[in-house]
């Protein structure tokens, strides 16, 4: 009992150092994303007509720090998963070491496609969309802070939702999913996505189906690419197992 008690204060200890690394990583990421921040800040607003109003000293700073945090995030990805790797490592063979840890740079280009989605094609039809329900009516004032937390609200979520095939694939590779699962969960996971689908966009047709579509494109790519990696798993181990065959008869 004693050395398990030890052995769980080793690893709750080590958790603990992943972790921290991870934060710094985050925070270093996001002093030198706010060294750039006026030149994000430029670039995002650079096609809206006229400037983006605050009305406080203190609105500017939460949003250099919001879009410092967004960058942030994206640049310390990579790190907490090489960190998560690293905690679940010694659990691993050698051959599933080396895959997983493939699986990280995806990680991040995927984060990255997710923002770009959802900045690019996602965020300009909603914005149009409400823009123009208040074409003569009211009188359209953007705040700074209003504008990049609807713009955030919009974006980051797609960010880790197109992360989902690697993540998937990941947890395949450890032995907590199944395809099998996945399979028989399609139309529950389907009606999750649709009511995301329909939350995080204006009440049409057209933005519904922009946006659902590659959710449940995302869902299936996850089911056949789970599917990939346990039948290849089961064959590295069915090699494994004629390997320890041979030996053990030799």
């Amino acid at each position: 009992m004693q050395n398990k008690d030890i052995h769980l204060i080793e690893h709750l200890d080590e958790l603990r150092q992943r972790i921290i690394k991870t934060l710094c990583a985050f925070i270093f990421s996001l002093l030198c994303a706010f060294i750039f921040v006026q030149d994000i800040y430029a670039w995002l607003v650079r096609d809206l007509n006229g400037k983006l109003a605050i009305l406080g000293p203190s609105d500017i700073l939460w949003v250099y720090m919001t879009l410092s945090g967004v960058c942030a995030l994206a640049a310390a990805i990579p790190v907490g998963a090489f960190q998560t790797w690293r905690f679940v490592a010694p659990a691993l063979n050698s051959e599933e070491r080396k895959v997983t840890l493939r699986f990280i740079p995806a990680l991040f280009l995927l984060f990255i496609l997710g923002i770009s989605f959802g900045y690019f094609v996602l965020f300009p039809i909603v914005l149009g969309f409400l823009t123009n329900l208040t074409a003569g009516q009211f009188e359209t004032f953007f705040t700074a802070e209003k504008y990049f937390g609807f713009m955030i609200n919009i974006t980051l979520p797609f960010g880790f939702l197109f992360e989902m095939p690697v993540v998937v694939m990941f947890l395949t590779r450890l032995g907590v999913i199944h395809p099998e699962r996945l399979v028989k969960a399609r139309k529950i996971s389907y009606f999750a996505l649709i009511v995301v689908s329909i939350l995080i966009t204006p009440p049409d047709f057209i933005s519904d189906i922009l946006v659902i579509i590659p959710l449940l494109a995302l869902y299936e790519i996850s089911i056949s690419l789970s599917n990939f990696v346990y039948k290849k798993k089961l064959k590295a181990e069915k090699v494994l197992q004629d390997e320890g065959l041979s030996d053990a008869a030799v």
